[in-house]
């Protein structure tokens, strides 16, 4: 079987999730009158409304991307309480760590547990100390990264868990509730080739009334007038009366807005987004059941994930079959990714390493990880049997 020729998939790592429908609701709005307001406007916090509504959160904020997301999130904190340590991820996209740091944050790193590609929660427990400000929890490519009682133990320790679920929307946590509803605020992306996308964007939610509005000013240049509350505005107005309401600046801020186009695609993808997760789940079940555990991790805690990529992983290190593996995938024309989300170990990346030097050794499950895992893409239109002749060739490799 190893001399038979491969077949050939043509499977790319991502598919654009924009459909002629969401491009006609586009193409509609566009067509409603003469000059449409095109800034960030009705459709922008109706997309917000919607997607609370979804999330089960009371405020959400969109913005123009998921790395912005995550500055927002980072800077609010920020305004709350500066300075102190963040417990975050070595194996997270790079926006993550990079918030913490332009916030002004130490970064505290913790490795992951294999089978959620999330930080391992007893040692997140183990790194808390007096200086730590809040704990940033990434949910990677559709696994819960919250064990049971995890968040449970930080609230009662005073500490805010931040989800970043940019990689997993719909995925819920183990009492039901969706990832990103449970933590004090969370963070999306709707990247291109994520479960939802509006081209670019991102989405920061909450529960706080006051975090909420610091998100606000902190997306429109820190201006005081974009908060909703009427309360809090006169309240600032009053406090700087030689400033004229309209234009009070409470800190030094950002332009992270996004428009009505990027909210019209948004509203147009969101009522097919739990069915496409069906999907995208039952295709990652075919792919994991396909796969020979002896050669591959399979024991992924797949309950109640969303996945929107496959998730590839030796069981041990071996670099001869990692070499085979990447032949057959190219073979295959099957595009893949080294070392899953982000590209594996962010302490391996040149912006770390200038400041913790060698520490990337001392992670090392995260290590696995970056030089023998993998990601390929999962959408909606795959074929069950594609999935299944992919597996059976790796599994010859």
């Amino acid at each position: 079987m190893k001399n038979d020729p491969l077949p050939v998939l043509d499977w790319p790592l991502m598919n654009n999730n924009i459909t002629r429908e969401d491009v006609a609701r586009l193409i509609e709005f566009l067509s409603a009158r003469e000059t449409p307001i095109l800034t960030q406007s009705s459709h922008v916090r109706a997309f917000e409304e919607e997607w609370s509504r979804w999330l089960g959160v009371r405020h959400s904020v969109f913005v123009n991307s998921g790395s912005s997301a995550n500055l927002l999130t980072l800077h609010a904190l920020r305004e709350m309480a500066p300075g102190g340590e963040i417990i975050v991820p070595p194996l997270t996209w790079v926006s993550d760590i990079a918030a913490v740091l332009h916030a002004g944050f130490d970064p505290v790193f913790v490795d992951i547990d294999s089978r959620t590609l999330g930080m391992n929660n007893e040692a997140v427990l183990a790194a808390i100390t007096p200086r730590t400000r809040a704990v940033f929890v990434t949910h990677v490519l559709g696994y819960n990264a919250l064990g049971e009682g995890f968040a449970q133990e930080l609230a009662r320790r005073g500490i805010p868990l931040i989800e970043d679920v940019c990689e997993s929307h719909g995925a819920r946590h183990g009492d039901g509730r969706l990832l990103g509803s449970v933590g004090f605020a969370s963070n999306f992306s709707f990247y291109y080739a994520h479960h939802l996308s509006t081209i670019e964007g991102g989405m920061v939610c909450t529960n706080d009334d006051d975090f909420v509005e610091l998100i606000r000013m902190a997306r429109s240049h820190g201006m005081v007038r974009e908060m909703r509350s009427a309360e809090k505005k006169a309240t600032w107005a009053a406090d700087w009366p030689d400033l004229n309401p309209d234009f009070i600046f409470s800190m030094p801020a950002f332009n992270t807005r996004s428009t009505e186009i990027n909210a019209v695609i948004g509203r147009s993808q969101l009522p097919r987004l739990d069915a496409n997760n069906a999907i995208r789940s039952r295709n990652l079940r075919v792919f994991l059941e396909t796969l020979d555990p002896r050669r591959f991790q399979t024991d992924f805690a797949v309950e109640n994930s969303s996945n929107y990529a496959f998730t590839l992983l030796l069981r041990h290190p071996d670099t001869e079959l990692r070499g085979r593996i990447e032949a057959a995938l190219r073979a295959m024309k099957v595009e893949f990714r080294r070392g899953m989300s982000g590209g594996g170990n962010q302490l391996r990346q040149p912006y770390l390493r200038k400041k913790f030097g060698e520490k990337f050794r001392d992670f090392p499950v995260v290590e696995h990880v970056h030089f023998f895992g993998y990601y390929i893409g999962n959408y909606p239109d795959l074929e069950p049997e594609n999935i299944r002749v992919l597996c059976r060739a790796l599994n010859a490799c």
